[in-house]
C-alpha cells in the first residue's frame, strides 16, 4: 500500500477534484492521508463517503512543513507521495512513480512532470535545481511539455507531487517546520544528498498543477519573503562552514543578482532586503545538519552540482 498525504487550507474547491483524479489511478492500494490547516471554507463532512481517508485537523495554519510531517508520521506504509491540493493526477501518474523508487534503495524521492493546469503545453516542474549562487531553479518551467522526456537524477523532488521512502527520514529528519512554506524541498532533499541518497525524476509520472492556487489569496510579497528567508536558512543549515567560505563570492554574486533584479520594485526590494536580515536571524536557532567524515565524498559531489546548477540558472533567467 502507498500513503499519499495532503496538507490542505481552504482548498475545498481543489480538493474534491484531486480526489476524483486518485480514484481513477491504475494503481490501487493507496491509502490517503489529508492533515488540514484550520481551514474555514468548509467542515469537510463530505470525506467521509471516501472509505481510504484519514483526515486530521490541525488546531491553526502551521504551514506546509508540519502538515506533511504530520501526514509522514500517520502513514503506515514504507512510500509516502506528497500531494498538493490543486493537483489532476493521470491515471498512471501514480504507478509510475512506484516504480521509479522501488529500483534502488539508495533513492529518498522522486519528483514528477508536473504540467501547467491552465496551459498543458507547457511543464510546471520537472524536478528542483540549486547552483553555486544560492538560486534554486524550477527546471523546465515554462518550457514545452515535449521536453524532459528522459528518467533521470534532479538535485532535489518538488514536493508537491513526489514518491518518498519513509525509512529515511529516520535517519535525516523530517521536513524543517522552521521554514513553515517554500524551500522545505529543496532543504530536504539537500539532506538527503549529503547522507548519500539520490534524488529523480520520472517524466512518465504527469500529474496537472492548477499554481499555488490556495496561496494566492495572500500578497506575493508573504511568498517573496519565505522564500528568500528560507533560502538563507537552508544555506546556513546545510554548508559546512569551510563550504560556505569557498563558496562565499559566488553567493555575494547571487545577492547582488537579486538585489539588483528587485530594486526597480521599491515594495518587492524593501521585502527581499527584511527577509534576508530575517533569515540571518534565523540561523542563530537552526540546527546545522552535522558534518559527518563519512559524508565527505557526497559534499564533494553536491559542490560539482552546484556548480554545474549555473547552467540552469543561466538558462532559466534567459527563458524569461
Amino acid at each position: 500500500m502507498i500513503s499519499i498525504v495532503i496538507p490542505n487550507w481552504n482548498g475545498e474547491k481543489y480538493l474534491k477534484t484531486c480526489l476524483e483524479s486518485l480514484k481513477n489511478q491504475t494503481y490501487k492500494d493507496i491509502e490517503i492521508i489529508i492533515i488540514d490547516n484550520d481551514s474555514q471554507d468548509s467542515d469537510y463532512k463530505w470525506l467521509k463517503t471516501y472509505s481510504n481517508i484519514v483526515f486530521k485537523k490541525l488546531d491553526k495554519n502551521y504551514g506546509f512543513s508540519k502538515a506533511v510531517n504530520e501526514g509522514i508520521k500517520l502513514a503506515q506504509n514504507e512510500f509516502v507521495i506528497l500531494l498538493n491540493n490543486d493537483t489532476i493526477a493521470t491515471s498512471n501518474w501514480l504507478s509510475e512513480l512506484t516504480k521509479a523508487i522501488s529500483k534502488d534503495k539508495k533513492i529518498f524521492s522522486v519528483s514528477s512532470k508536473m504540467v501547467q493546469y491552465y496551459n498543458k503545453s507547457l511543464i510546471d516542474d520537472a524536478g528542483d535545481e540549486y547552483c553555486i549562487l544560492g538560486q534554486a531553479i524550477q527546471r523546465g518551467h515554462n518550457e514545452p511539455v515535449t521536453k524532459y522526456s528522459s528518467i533521470g537524477e534532479v538535485f532535489t523532488s518538488c514536493a508537491g507531487a513526489a514518491i518518498y521512502r519513509k525509512s529515511i527520514f529516520s535517519e535525516i529528519g523530517f521536513f524543517d517546520e522552521s521554514f513553515f512554506a517554500y524551500m522545505e524541498d529543496v532543504d530536504i532533499g539537500y539532506r538527503a544528498r549529503i547522507n548519500g541518497y539520490k534524488n529523480m525524476y520520472n517524466p512518465m509520472a504527469v500529474i496537472y498543477h492548477m499554481g499555488s492556487m490556495t496561496s494566492k489569496k495572500q500578497a506575493s510579497t508573504f511568498t517573496l519573503n519565505l522564500i528568500n528567508r528560507n533560502n538563507v536558512m537552508l544555506l546556513y543549515k546545510n554548508m559546512p562552514f569551510i563550504q560556505l567560505a569557498i563558496n562565499l563570492p559566488f553567493l555575494v554574486i547571487g545577492h547582488l543578482l537579486k538585489s539588483i533584479y528587485y530594486y526597480k520594485d521599491k515594495v518587492r526590494y524593501t521585502v527581499y532586503r527584511n527577509a534576508v536580515r530575517d533569515g540571518i536571524k534565523q540561523t542563530r536557532s537552526l540546527n546545522k545538519t552535522p558534518l559527518r567524515l563519512k559524508n565527505v565524498f557526497n559534499y564533494i559531489k553536491i559542490e560539482i552540482w552546484l556548480i554545474r546548477g549555473i547552467l540552469y540558472f543561466i538558462k532559466d533567467k534567459i527563458k524569461r
